[in-house]
């Protein structure tokens, strides 16, 4: 074990939110007032994204979840405050309930024009949160490694995160509608298995070359190496309602990369399977949550989607106290009990009738535990 830097694996959050109109509960244009403002106070650590109704956050690189807690605790109440102060309120769920695309702005800046130029009404209807979690690698070569083996594990934590069950005032019947609706883009999903990052970066050079895309960020699927830098990037989450639950997520990723690097220093690795395979298990979080069944391909059998979330907290327990991550992962044991974001945004639903309510909850949940 000695030989293992558990330092390498740092962390970055990034983290979509919903900008609400605290009368009608919709989304609202914020006119990008809320960024103006808060890049006086945060500066580059708060974005403007594609639709005028969405902020988009991202934390320092921080060394252990801990920091990585604060950083998005401090975002969180930065964010709500500046909110506030303009008369808006603020949530985080991977789709709103019942605002409609349609009827929403879209930033005035020449590179989201030029996406809805291209992607038309996929990109103007792309009006989802997402959480996105960097894990830090020595190396973009053991990036590539550690994303071809983690690909496997995007479901079960998928599935803990589901936080999209409505869209456009319809309950869809899925946990998780969000990635239903970003995947109508191109270049997204599972990725399939690159034999190198000289193999990946050369596909990467390809689609420059022939102007599939500009540049190596036009990669959308649910977990890249990042085109420059030393990590790998998990983009298949909804944004949760709660710090706790994010952060949660972020350590699992983590210690999942932790362990798939440890067993390589060992000389062993986990199976790759191939993408159809693992987008299987994908569909089934997305319709089911924690409430389903996904398949364990190496028993060629299906399970109970908690029980497989409890073995994989198994899998990666050896490396969960170098980390310094135990408290944080100890949340997910809340979650399958909780249950997910989804869950509890349908029990509002169930208990109230009201999605106006279950905005208020979502609203009322973003500053939780903060």
């Amino acid at each position: 074990m000695s030989n293992i830097n558990f330092n390498t694996f740092t962390i970055g959050v990034e983290e979509e939110y919903m900008v609400l109109d605290p009368h009608s509960r919709e989304l609202k244009s914020h006119e990008q007032k809320i960024v103006q403002e808060g890049q006086k106070v945060i500066r580059d650590k708060v974005k403007a994204e594609m639709h005028q109704a969405v902020v988009e956050v991202g934390t320092d690189i921080c060394r252990n979840v801990d920091e990585a807690f604060a950083d998005v605790a401090h975002l969180r109440k930065t964010i709500s405050g500046i909110a506030e102060g303009l008369g808006l309120k603020i949530g985080a769920a991977g789709t709103h309930p019942f605002s409609h695309w349609e009827r929403q702005l879209i930033t005035d800046h020449i590179r989201y024009s030029e996406i809805v130029n291209e992607l038309q009404e996929a990109a103007r209807s792309n009006l989802i949160f997402g959480l996105h979690v960097h894990v830090g690698m020595e190396t973009r070569e053991m990036a590539m490694h550690i994303a071809n083996s983690t690909r496997y594990f995007l479901p079960h934590v998928y599935a803990l995160s589901t936080n999209s069950p409505f869209w456009e005032g319809r309950k869809t019947g899925y946990k998780s509608y969000r990635t239903k609706v970003f995947d109508k883009f191109p270049r997204t999903g599972i990725p399939e298995v690159f034999e190198s990052i000289e193999a990946y970066d050369n596909y990467l050079k390809l689609l420059i070359k022939t102007n599939c895309i500009d540049n190596g960020k036009k990669i959308w699927w649910d977990l890249r190496v990042h085109p420059y830098y030393n990590t790998v990037e998990f983009r298949i989450c909804d944004v949760p309602l709660t710090v706790d639950e994010a952060i949660a997520i972020a350590a699992l990723f983590q210690a999942i990369c932790a362990k798939i690097y440890k067993l390589r220093m060992q000389n062993m690795n986990f199976i790759q399977y191939s993408r159809h395979l693992i987008n299987e298990n994908k569909w089934r979080a997305s319709r089911y949550g924690i409430d389903g069944y996904l398949i364990d391909f190496g028993k060629e059998a299906e399970f109970n989607t908690r029980t497989l979330i409890y073995e994989l907290l198994d899998f990666v327990d050896d490396v969960v106290d170098p980390l310094g991550s135990r408290h944080r992962l100890q949340h997910v044991h809340q979650m399958l009990e909780k249950g997910t974001g989804a869950d509890r945004q349908l029990q509002v639903f169930e208990e109230t009738g009201s999605l106006t309510s279950v905005v208020d909850y979502i609203q009322g949940q973003f500053l939780h535990n903060v």
